[in-house]
């Protein structure tokens, strides 16, 4: 894996806090994904190289502010 293919940012889901209106998985479906109780769930917390700008986006469609994107230290 070269430096340009590692995860450069990471998501925190609140799952306490998401309300199941799925935007976040309709923007972005690879990095957020629906239970089948319509609960937000990640199959990794990476954000795969590429998916960056599309994972900010889904956490920002968010109404309930449940998911935010950071910077992986």
């Amino acid at each position: 894996m070269s430096s340009s293919d590692t995860p450069k940012f990471r998501v925190i889901a609140d799952r306490s806090r998401c309300c199941g209106y799925g935007l976040c998985a309709q923007v972005c479906p690879t990095v957020y994904k629906l239970d089948s109780d319509g609960l937000v769930y990640l199959d990794s917390d990476l954000v795969p190289a590429g998916l960056e700008e599309e994972a900010k986006e889904g956490a920002a469609a968010c109404p309930a502010e449940a998911l935010a994107v950071e910077a992986v230290a």
